[in-house]
């Protein structure tokens, strides 16, 4: 799936915009501050309808506007495709896929895969375990559409555990119920579990190959750190089993696949407490690239990858390995403030938009 063209009205710093994409490499240039990370995000928030860059999506709507509409077409082998968004602060969103209304875009064919490259997206690699599960999922989601369920299964499961935990302590139920839920969870557990290191295992091969390709020195590693120990259901029970007095003073279950982690390693070392910030920039696009290849190589086509000022710190030498990577397969977009700084952006095939006083601009700057 392929994206051809994005249409805005009141995005942002932009009142209105109407860009074409490239099928392969789309190079996005101004000046900082003129507005091209924000033209990234009303892609991102076109394709899912929701914002890679704040959880206050009243944010996107340009001041002074009341509302945001974005159009984006598509194009696969069955034809054209048009996703539209329409977002008022207070009101539903307004979901289309093929002019039909959706719930949401997270199983909507006829939109285009998507992965994003923000300088704020370094939380992944610092922040709490939650986002690394969080994302880990969402891959998984990617790889195996069937399998999106297991985890809303288990988190189902352990909000049930966790209300009884709560009756339990409360005087309001008994501990007769709890083997019932721990063996629920622990299904669904075993099963998520299994899922996010098959995931992960696909991932560290290439992930180690782009990080030493973008010049991240030392032994590089992607590792899932599960918190079970568990093989198999009965594995997990028994360890929920072990620890209900210490949930039951805590009032809610402390072991599972929801404490889980995703570590990034170089020479053995944690990046988030080891690793410069450039060393943290390259380790989250050696997985962001390595997650493309991947979909790429089971769902048979590569997400949209949009990436925000990545060259800024890279040689001339990973500039331009980055760079033969993308125009190799699949469809990018990338930002820069020198069209310079992104080698082969001279070439015919690349689209090419300039961001000037509020402006996106099909070409090259005058």
């Amino acid at each position: 799936m392929i994206a051809t063209r994005l249409s805005l009205r009141d995005f942002r710093s932009y009142s209105a915009a109407d860009v074409r994409l490239g099928p392969g490499l789309t190079v996005v240039s101004g000046r900082n501050g003129a507005g091209k990370t924000n033209l990234l995000e009303a892609i991102y928030f076109a394709c899912t309808g929701r914002s890679c860059r704040t959880a206050n999506e009243r944010e996107v709507v340009r001041f002074g506007a009341e509302l945001t509409r974005l159009e984006l077409a598509c194009e696969d082998a069955l034809g054209r495709h048009e996703i539209s968004v329409g977002f008022k602060p207070g009101d539903a969103k307004r979901l289309k896929a093929d002019g039909a209304p959706v719930d949401n875009l997270v199983g909507v064919s006829a939109r285009p895969l998507v992965s994003v490259f923000l300088p704020d997206r370094l939380e992944l690699v610092l922040g709490a375990p939650a986002l690394r599960r969080s994302h880990l999922d969402q891959v998984v989601a990617a790889l195996w559409p069937a399998r999106a369920g297991t985890r809303r299964a288990y988190s189902a499961a352990l909000a049930q555990r966790n209300a009884l935990l709560a009756s339990i302590r409360a005087g309001r139920a008994s501990k007769a119920s709890l083997p019932a839920w721990d063996a629920e969870l622990a299904r669904h557990g075993i099963a998520l579990m299994a899922d996010r290191d098959a995931t992960v295992e696909r991932l560290r091969p290439r992930f180690a190959e782009h990080a030493a390709g973008l010049g991240l020195e030392g032994e590089v590693e992607l590792r899932y750190r599960p918190r079970s120990k568990a093989a198999d259901a009965a594995g997990l029970v028994a360890e929920l089993a072990e620890r209900v007095e210490s949930d039951l003073e805590r009032g809610f279950t402390g072991h599972g696949p929801h404490r889980d982690d995703l570590a990034f390693r170089r020479e053995g070392r944690e990046l988030r407490a080891y690793g410069s910030r450039g060393q943290q920039r390259l380790g989250l696009l050696s997985l962001l690239l390595a997650e493309r290849e991947e979909l790429a190589a089971e769902r048979g086509s590569a997400p949209l990858l949009l990436l925000d000022d990545v060259m800024s710190e890279l040689d001339a030498t990973r500039r331009e390995r980055l760079t033969s990577l993308l125009r190799r397969d699949g469809q990018a977009v990338i930002t820069t403030t020198e069209l310079e700084h992104v080698p082969g952006s001279d070439a015919d095939d690349v689209e090419k938009i300039f961001i000037e006083g509020g402006r996106a601009l099909q070409g090259v700057e005058a």
